[in-house]
């Protein structure tokens, strides 16, 4: 029997195959559906930048906020920049820090300025070494792929998990760089990124993993391990001790269990508490002193893939398999914990912990991934779209504003002008008299 090599026939079944499962469409094929994504499709909500292929993972360039990668579907990884401005020229990272006006180009929205060839396969993840000069990617060859980020030059291949590897990510380690990744197959591989060797295989979770974190309280410089928490489809968020030397599950430590499913994305905010995304349909925070217990609880109508949280702002995002990126406050001073900021409804009063403030609606597919670039929220999706939401307040108001506007069925009209008549009223008077009298 014959097999389609096209990479995006890999999203296009309602089996409860393993691919089918990662993004499930289960009205795909009904023509209701199809006209209502058709028309969803024209709208021009957060700026979309469209891309030829499904985007299935987001990651930030740490040298540039204005570039974003991409993991795509037709087994691509792309840098893609975000906003009219400026970007590094292809030349080394020291040449560029020492004269980064000589090495600066004007470039233009969602000019797709590098590609990284290689798979086959859908690229389910990306992510960059510490000093951004390497681009890795997960990828359903069961794989990670590298290239030099410059020059797109395909670098080392890792081979080694059994089925397809769905997050990958970077640590420096002394002098090292250590390489991370997991998969379907419930394992998490640990590799010297340099040499390629695999350096240690970590099991505990009963199905695949989902998502890998460093621990921030353990990443520093000097440090020679670091803890890394991950997510599984088993829904457990384990703890695992990372060095180059030795690896292992944190002794005496339990599995975490917040959620009553998959869990897709682990994030750490700015007070070392981790915010959770679940199949279950919730987002949770999870607080570090109070052994991991969750403070706060934002439910959705469907399963939840990532979440950030915008410090500056007060906000948490989601991203939601329903198509909508949503906006929320977050806990209020006083009731939960200090905080440095207060948070208030349009009349005034004092929010609620986990009160919803904005939904962003633009994407037509799934939201597959999300990123924070300053206070604008990126996300990516199933319908081959990069959008961008702004978090401002006078962003955010307008953008409200708007919502209540079009919920309402209000369309606002521009005004013909008032054509100047062409006589005067005394001058109508005597036409008038003048009509009068030639009867």
């Amino acid at each position: 029997m014959s097999q389609s090599t096209d990479p995006d026939h890999f999203f296009q079944t309602t089996s409860t195959s393993r691919a089918s499962t990662f993004f499930t469409d289960l009205n795909s094929n009904s023509i209701e559906e199809t006209n209502r994504k058709a028309l969803k499709s024209k709208n021009d909500h957060g700026k979309p930048i469209k891309l030829p292929s499904k985007l299935l993972a987001i990651t930030t360039d740490p040298t540039n906020n204005g570039r974003v990668f991409i993991a795509e579907s037709a087994g691509t990884v792309r840098r893609v920049v975000l906003e009219v401005g400026e970007t590094p020229l292809p030349h080394s990272l020291a040449s560029i820090l020492a004269n980064p006006v000589a090495n600066l180009r004007p470039i233009q929205t969602g000019e797709k300025s590098h590609i990284y060839r290689g798979p086959a396969a859908p690229v389910t993840c990306v992510a960059l070494s510490p000093d951004a000069r390497t681009v890795f990617a997960g990828c359903w060859d069961k794989s990670i792929w590298s290239w030099h980020t410059a020059t797109r030059a395909a670098r080392r291949k890792y081979t080694a998990h059994t089925d397809f590897v769905k997050t990958v990510r970077c640590v420096r380690i002394g002098a090292d760089d250590l390489l991370i990744s997991a998969g379907a197959d419930a394992c998490i591989i640990v590799w010297n990124a340099a040499t390629g060797a695999k350096l240690h295989t970590l099991k505990g979770h009963t199905r695949g993993v989902q998502d890998l974190r460093v621990d921030p309280v353990t990443d520093a410089p000097e440090a020679l391990a670091v803890t890394i928490f991950s997510a599984g489809s088993d829904r457990e968020i384990r703890r695992w001790r990372v060095g180059g030397a030795l690896a292992g599950e944190i002794d005496g430590s339990l599995p975490i269990i917040a959620h009553e499913t998959s869990v897709y994305r682990l994030l750490f905010d700015a007070d070392d508490d981790l915010w959770t995304a679940s199949a279950d349909g919730t987002v949770k925070c999870l607080v570090r002193d109070r052994g991991w217990t969750a403070e706060t609880t934002l439910t959705h109508p469907d399963f939840v893939r990532d979440v950030v949280v915008d410090e500056r702002g007060g906000w948490v995002v989601t991203a939601c398999r329903d198509e909508e990126v949503r906006v929320w406050n977050r806990a209020v001073c006083g009731l939960v914990k200090p905080c440095s900021y207060i948070l208030y409804s349009n009349n005034g009063s004092v929010s609620q912990t986990g009160e919803l403030h904005h939904t962003f609606s633009g994407h037509y597919e799934e939201v597959t991934g999300l990123v924070l670039v300053g206070q604008v929220a990126v996300t990516v999706s199933i319908d081959g779209t990069i959008r961008q939401w702004s978090l401002t307040p006078d962003d955010l108001q307008k953008a409200r504003w708007a919502q209540e506007e079009a919920k309402k069925g209000v369309v606002e009209e521009k005004q013909a002008p008032v054509e100047k008549p062409l006589m005067t009223e005394e001058e109508e008077r005597e036409l008038a008299e003048l009509m009068d009298d030639s009867g």
